[in-house]
């Protein structure tokens, strides 16, 4: 049987037979699409429910689901899931009808595709929607840390300012710099863009070469050694891989030069914490700033406790403007496939 190959982040593929989507829905919904003029049971997560509209839902039976309460079984044609909820073999087994998974959010890896793919799932996603919000809260991050501002405002509401000072808080002016980037997808890019305003030399690491962003940017292609070695500030834009977890650790935070500032708005497990926290505690590295964590909402304890960080609650896309496109396409999505159209922004569909 031809089968087509759906890209995944990190340059893996799925392979999925060819048959056509509106043959999917159809035998889900009995073969014939006789039900299909009436309301599809649906999962949703219930806090995306103030950032829908009407028009975004009718036509749908709705099932709000908190992310306190676990997936239930039931013959839901599809779930709209957040990135903190797991679906894999239990919640396809319990959800046999299930057609489609639009998961809200660019990331799967609460998704097991492979699981989907086996029982001809289609697992969507929400890209290009959350590059800008991103890209600044990484820009957001960069500054806080080069200029000190979370010790600075730890200065004023402590009451132990004493006034002007030469040599009060000293930190990095960018300007003459280098950023290096490990990751130059979309978002990789848009900072690496915004950098130019700062004055900044740009490197990245990346599987492929990027012409244009270098043309645009003047940037340089570099391993992760070397870019870890020449940047004053390295920040990770790269998807969760088996090659890329755990790639900031001991002996690549040994390899970054003396002061450098780590910033992370991409995958938690991108960094080793504990190493993190033992290099900012000897004093090796500069700062870190970082929006994502290994083991969501805990944070090992040693790395919230580690001095010169910067730790945000994982708020990287949170505009109204982002989260609100987010949900959008995450039940355009589930719109289109119940009405037997292609999903608009597939991670696997058979």
């Amino acid at each position: 049987m031809h089968s087509e190959l759906v890209g995944k982040a990190g340059g893996g593929k799925v392979r999925a037979s060819s048959y056509s989507v509106k043959s999917a829905v159809l035998a889900h919904l009995g073969g014939s699409g006789k039900h299909s003029h009436m309301p599809q049971p649906v999962l949703i997560a219930a806090e995306l429910k103030n950032l829908l509209g009407p028009a975004d839902l009718a036509d749908l039976d709705i099932t709000w689901l908190s992310a306190d309460q676990p997936t239930p079984k039931g013959d839901y044609v599809a779930i709209v899931p957040l990135l903190s909820r797991w679906v894999g073999g239990t919640e396809f087994k319990n959800l046999p009808a299930l057609i489609i998974v639009a998961n809200c959010a660019v990331g799967y890896d609460n998704v097991d595709v492979v699981a989907a793919e086996l029982r001809g799932v289609i697992v969507t996603n929400t890209p290009d929607v959350l590059t800008d919000a991103t890209a600044d809260l990484t820009w957001a991050l960069i500054l806080a840390c080069a200029r000190r501002v979370i010790e600075g405002v730890d200065v004023i509401r402590s009451g132990t300012w004493t006034g002007w000072h030469p040599q009060q808080l000293l930190g990095l002016e960018l300007r003459g710099k280098t950023l290096g980037i490990f990751g130059a997808g979309r978002i990789g890019q848009a900072v690496g863009r915004r950098a130019l305003g700062f004055g900044m030399k740009i490197r990245y690491a990346s599987r492929t070469p990027k012409p244009d962003f270098e043309r645009e940017t003047g940037a340089t292609r570099l391993e992760l050694g070397p870019l870890l070695h020449e940047s004053d500030v390295v920040t990770l834009h790269t998807p969760s891989t088996p090659e890329t977890k755990g790639v900031i650790n001991s002996d690549t935070l040994a390899r970054m030069r003396a002061g450098a500032i780590l910033v992370n708005t991409a995958r938690g497990d991108l960094v080793h914490e504990e190493a993190l926290a033992i290099a900012l505690e000897e004093g090796r590295l500069g700062a870190a700033g970082l929006d994502v964590y290994t083991d969501e909402p805990a944070i090992h304890p040693r790395l919230r406790a580690a001095p010169r960080t910067v730790l945000l609650p994982h708020i990287g896309s949170a505009t109204r403007e982002t989260r609100r496109r987010m949900a959008a396409i995450a039940l355009a999505n589930v719109r289109a496939v119940l009405a037997g159209q292609p999903p608009l922004t597939p991670v696997y569909r058979p």
